[in-house]
């Protein structure tokens, strides 16, 4: 059955974001460190640690024990219950955020997450409007896909939820204020936020939804104090703050969390992706004690089937010790350094990287025709035929033995935090290789 199971695949499952026909996935039989392999035994080097959720890199045999040790004993009991592993996961998410964050719903991943971070914003304060970045991503549940500003949601844009509203992202590379500086483009953005408020009524807004720090938009960075300014007008209006932590969390950014770059103390964090490395389905909605206290005496209509799954907090718990036992933030800083130096030679080296923006091990190139002009190798929601330039590119990373997450103009470079300099070079030097098909396209 071995020799058909590719086939299987295609004939009878479906492929997120895709066409359905003419693809050819990688069939992956095994995976270790930060390495793939496919049927035929050739490796892949994964930059994007997949979906940048793979944080401690494939293969740990430690989360592996602890998920069998828990089977063992007791795989799944309804959410009521309480179990061990769902108590030691909590406290341990209580000791790495700020005081006021205390408690955590779990969920199942970062979509339900930012879906019921939703829903028990509008609950606490009985208002309804959320606002988000255009450039932003939130998860692909009807909730979680309106906030969110990825235009992939388009095509069901008749279904949307209504009541959530977008501002411009303090883009400095693309500012569409054209701001001169990147303090500028945040003042410009700050200004433009405040001034969206006051236009859809500070008493009807909810929460300001924003990540914390930008991922798969692009990794936009935030100018200086951008985030701080945010939430001093979240406290100004009367208005939650939300940071989706799902793919800047657990140590990707060289922090536990992103917005511990921004000096913040948000009302609720929503997580996933690499609270388990991605071994087993998991995420969390991190509440303020403000809000949670406000349930204590009133019926909270929050709930999953799999909320607190015992044997997903177990791998979260496992995780979170390899996390810390081989200090993950300090080498995602120090890997982090030593990426953007490696790509500063490449800028030198291939006109056609526009920019390269990155925090810790969350980087990202973006490719353009012109340096001058910007214009990019595929531009904003390209559709296929736009699409041609830049899909030889992603099918020369592929070539070469690469696997990444690459996105219109964008190619991720986001690999798993146990990485080494030697695995940097040889990544580094595949996305080289494959940069001089883009330049060809440059004039």
């Amino acid at each position: 059955m071995n020799k058909y199971s590719k086939q299987f695949n295609l004939d009878h499952t479906i492929f997120a974001w895709s066409n359905q026909k003419g693809l050819d996935p990688i069939h992956v039989k095994k995976a270790n460190g930060v390495y793939l392999y496919d049927e035929k035994g050739k490796k892949y080097i994964d930059f994007s640690s997949q979906l940048m959720n793979v944080n401690v890199g494939h293969g740990r045999q430690e989360v592996t024990e602890a998920v069998r040790k828990q089977m063992e004993k007791l795989s799944y009991v309804s959410p009521p219950f309480t179990t061990d592993s769902r108590g030691i996961l909590g406290k341990k998410i209580a000791d790495i955020t700020p005081k006021n964050l205390n408690k955590t719903f779990f969920t199942l991943g970062g979509a339900e997450s930012n879906e019921n971070a939703i829903i028990l914003a509008r609950l606490h304060t009985k208002k309804h409007k959320i606002i988000t970045h255009y450039r932003s991503y939130h998860g692909a549940t009807i909730g979680a896909v309106s906030a969110g500003g990825d235009p992939r949601k388009n095509e069901i844009d008749n279904q949307q939820v209504p009541n959530c509203i977008h501002v411009e992202n303090p883009y400095y590379y693309r500012c569409p204020w054209y701001s001169t500086s990147f303090e500028e483009c945040g003042e410009r953005a700050i200004n433009n936020l405040e001034n969206t408020i006051n236009y859809e009524g500070s008493n009807n807004i909810a929460a300001i939804m924003m990540e914390g720090e930008s991922g798969s938009s692009g990794c936009i960075k935030y100018p200086p104090n951008y985030l701080k300014k945010v939430s001093k007008l979240c406290k100004k209006y009367n208005i939650l703050l939300i940071i989706d932590e799902v793919m800047s969390g657990f140590c990707r950014t060289g922090k536990w969390f992103g917005f511990n770059h921004h000096d913040i103390k948000p009302d609720i964090v929503t997580i996933a992706k690499g609270i388990t490395s991605g071994y087993v389905p998991l995420g969390g909605v991190i509440v303020s004690n403000e809000i949670i206290d406000t349930f204590n005496n009133k019926f909270l209509p929050l709930g999953l089937t799999y909320s607190a799954h015992s044997v997903a907090c177990a791998a979260a718990n496992a995780v979170l010790d390899i996390y810390e036992k081989e200090n993950l933030n300090e080498n995602a800083t120090n890997i982090g350094l030593y990426t953007d130096k490696l790509i500063k030679k490449l800028i030198k080296k291939h006109p056609s990287i526009g920019d390269w923006r990155n925090t810790g091990m969350l980087g990202c190139i973006e490719l353009v025709k012109n340096r001058k002009t910007k214009e990019p190798l595929a531009p904003f929601n390209a559709n296929m035929s736009e699409m041609k330039q830049m899909n030889q590119v992603t099918s020369k990373l592929r070539e070469l033995g690469m696997f990444t997450y690459c996105k219109w103009n964008f190619i991720f470079i986001a690999p798993p935090l146990i990485a080494t300099k030697e695995e940097i070079d040889e990544g580094v030097d595949i996305i080289s290789k494959a940069l001089s098909l883009a330049d060809e396209f440059y004039h």
